[in-house]
């Protein structure tokens, strides 16, 4: 596990990351808000532990950051008051779960460990089909064992396209599902990602489009694909 840990009080950093050491917990220390964002940017954590009252921006501006960013690093709050109210508006920004100061180490310990159960339980399986191996937690695509790289938009299709485990999924429902409120219904951006997305899984053809209805995954055996699997042409 690796944490972060926020906090501009030298000594308490320093103090909860040698014990977290202890745990076999791994742990950077970041003493104000810039220095928070700019290690999230370039670092992949399992957990925040976060400071409200911090230089730069706030403990609350960095854990609006954090959920924003969509990374899904869970947030333990860390604050000198004790009021209902601040703990109401922590959780609302975000957090997870909350620690008042001062505290002991081995309570943040076994709430380091909860959450990050609780983070494991709640990462998505990955998806087999057809030589496919799909995992959305690392965003990573295989195809008969070899890594393929895709666009963002390419996997978002591709997660729709998979779930429906050989289902025909129509170019409506991939532009709900895969594109944002803004898209224009209209558009051939589908179409255009499909194809892409097709040739960028390779041959045999994976993605068969069923003319007039939409795409699906084909799971039938190479022998088998019809033209279906081939054709670009328009499944709205």
């Amino acid at each position: 596990m690796r944490v972060l840990i926020v906090e501009d009080e030298p000594y308490l950093a320093e103090a909860v990351r040698d014990g977290l050491r202890l745990e076999a917990i791994a742990a950077d220390i970041a003493g104000d808000g810039d220095s928070a964002l700019e290690l999230l940017s370039v670092n992949s954590y399992d957990l925040a532990v976060l400071d409200r009252d911090i230089p730069g921006p706030s403990g609350d501006e960095v854990a609006r950051r954090i959920v924003a960013s969509g990374s899904g690093i869970p947030i333990l709050m860390l604050t000198a008051a004790d009021r209902i109210d601040d703990k109401v508006s922590g959780f609302g920004l975000g957090a997870d779960d909350y620690l008042t100061k001062p505290f002991e180490l081995r309570e943040l310990v076994l709430r380091l460990r909860a959450l990050d159960r609780r983070r494991a339980y709640a990462r998505p399986p990955v998806s087999e089909i057809a030589g496919l191996r799909l995992d959305p937690f690392r965003r990573e695509v295989f195809r008969d064992g070899h890594y393929v790289a895709l666009t963002r938009k390419q996997f978002a299709v591709l997660e729709v396209l998979v779930a429906a485990q050989g289902g025909v999924v129509s170019a409506e429902e991939l532009l709900e599902r895969a594109w944002d409120a803004n898209a224009d219904p209209f558009t051939n951006a589908v179409r255009i990602t499909v194809s892409a997305l097709r040739k960028r899984l390779g041959q045999p053809w994976l993605i068969a489009t069923v003319p007039g209805v939409g795409y699906r995954i084909d799971t039938r055996t190479e022998t088998d694909t019809g033209t279906d699997a081939d054709s670009d042409a328009d499944a709205t």
